[in-house]
């Protein structure tokens, strides 16, 4: 080990790919790596994906988990975009006065008026987390 032999394979590639995802950071100020990105070579999305769907089944090394989560990792991507999405129209709300947003409005290069509008959608057809609803319907969305 002290003239740099990795004595356990996987436990080097974990480490190699960590690092990458720390230059990706870095780069990038975000730890979201899109699943098919490939970084030096390595597909670093999916190995990424493997850590978060290794976490689901709670087979994550703790180790592992908490460097993760120190470089900023999201577990729940689709809650994060949710939650980002909810905070853009709740800006728009204080900065307009409502929360009637353009279908085609964008917020900092998101689309708020389509992301409202598959909110309604789901409303609709009862597939709207009654959370989120109430969260909506509290800033004024009209239904």
């Amino acid at each position: 080990e002290n003239i740099g032999v990795i004595w356990d394979a996987f436990k080097g590639l974990w480490e190699s790919k960590y690092l990458l995802l720390v230059k990706f950071k870095q780069r990038k100020g975000h730890a979201n790596v899109p699943d098919s990105h490939k970084e030096e070579g390595l597909n670093l999305g999916a190995w990424l994906k493997d850590q978060r769907d290794q976490k689901r089944k709670g087979k994550l090394n703790i180790r592992h988990k908490e460097r993760l989560e120190d470089v900023g990792v999201v577990w729940d991507v689709f809650k994060e975009k949710w939650e980002n999405n909810y905070r853009h129209l709740v800006t728009y709300q204080r900065r307009e006065g409502h929360a009637n947003v353009h279908q085609r409005h964008k917020e900092e290069g998101v689309n708020l008026g389509t992301w409202l509008m598959e909110q309604r959608k789901k409303k609709k057809t009862n597939k709207l987390d009654i959370s989120r609803e109430r969260l909506l319907t509290k800033i004024g969305i009209v239904w």
